[in-house]
């Protein structure tokens, strides 16, 4: 069974995955990334997002059950760059506001969704990364993903509001909130030891 599960959760473009890879590097936790490019449903639905939301959240649902399944499974620590919690509570809680995943649908969603969870050991540490809509996109555009380019300023504003609601509520674990757009561990000395002294307990 895993020693220890942490958790990397905030918004596209806050640093998630800069942090998993940093924690890798100095704690030698093995690193679980999230499983986006086999989603069958994944061109229907930018395609036709009314159609194909419920299909490809259902998708991610599944996978990323079974993903947290396997982690508890086996042996060691690690740190999961986007959680099964996020897929559920931000985004397809924001299309079903947004009307994409009619009620109904949604509703079905959710009670599979708690069944999942409630079988679920949860994250020994969760840490949060904080950042404004504006230096998102700032490092959206340094980075040039070309997918991420048109990303609509009205979407990343929502998800950030879905992500305040949520960890406002989150009570699952302890919880580390992290400043992403202020804060630098990797060249800051002072920011860095800050970054140690809140997670190095729960390790």
């Amino acid at each position: 069974m895993a020693d220890r599960f942490v958790a990397v959760s905030g918004n596209i473009g806050v640093g998630k995955t800069t942090l998993v890879r940093y924690l890798t590097e100095r704690y030698g936790i093995v690193p679980v990334y999230e499983p986006f490019g086999d989603n069958p449903y994944l061109d229907d639905f930018y395609a036709d997002m009314d159609r194909w939301a419920f299909h490809s959240q259902v998708f991610f649902l599944a996978r990323k059950f079974r993903l947290h399944q396997d982690l508890e499974a086996a042996p060691g620590t690690f740190v999961m760059d986007r959680t099964i919690y996020e897929d559920a509570e931000i985004f397809a809680t924001y299309l079903a506001r947004s009307r994409k995943i009619s009620k109904r649908d949604f509703s079905t969603y959710l009670e599979l969704y708690e069944a999942m969870k409630q079988s679920l050991r949860p994250p020994d540490l969760m840490i949060h990364l904080r950042c404004s809509v504006r230096a998102i996109r700032s490092r959206i555009r340094q980075r040039g993903r070309p997918s991420e380019q048109d990303i609509p300023v009205t979407y990343l504003r929502r998800l950030n509001g879905l992500y305040e609601e949520w960890i406002g509520g989150w009570n699952h674990s302890p919880l580390v909130i992290w400043d992403s757009e202020n804060a630098d561990y990797l060249s800051d000395l002072v920011d860095r030891l800050d970054l140690h002294r809140a997670i190095e307990r729960f390790l």
